[in-house]
């Protein structure tokens, strides 16, 4: 009976291991999957603001400690996380902010996509708000959204479909 019951133990200590050796490796594979942060890939455009930076500048949105970062070729974007009032991740910039009187130095595209491609960000500079719209494709953005939720405090609105 004592031969058995340490049978018993040894085949569920082996069963524990390889299903924590399987939840490793999907672990493992799904970060693997995931776009990487760090890599000089092109995943957003700048179709509107208040930088002068020329619409369409292709570049990469970092999220570093303390702020949401834009960097292309024509120049960088900082919203620190403690300025943002609003951002959207939407198939149109929304109707409130481009009628807000911001010193756009590039405007806001004004027709509708089919999926959600714009993400807006409100942020405070010097006092001013300042307003940045990157457009990005909806499977690079989704991975964003949950970690800019959660560095930043606020919740980014997302447009539902139903």
């Amino acid at each position: 009976m004592a031969k058995q019951k340490q049978a018993i133990v040894k085949s569920n200590k082996f069963l524990k291991s390889i299903a924590t050796l399987v939840a490793l490796v999907g672990i493992s594979l799904t970060l693997v999957s995931l776009p990487s942060r760090c890599d000089n890939q092109s995943e957003f455009a700048y179709v509107g603001g208040t930088a002068a930076i020329h619409k369409g500048c292709e570049g990469k949105l970092e999220i570093t400690a303390s702020a949401l970062v834009f960097d292309c070729p024509q120049g960088s974007i900082a919203a620190p996380y403690s300025s943002i009032e609003r951002m959207e991740y939407r198939s149109q910039v929304s109707k409130p902010i481009r009628k807000m009187k911001l010193n756009w130095k590039v405007e806001p595209p004004t027709h509708k996509d089919k999926h959600n491609v714009y993400f807006t960000v409100l942020y405070l500079d010097q006092g001013k708000i300042h307003a940045m719209v990157l457009k990005v494709d909806p499977a690079t953005m989704r991975p964003y959204l949950a970690e800019i939720d959660l560095r930043t405090g606020h919740r980014i609105d997302v447009q539902q479909y139903y």
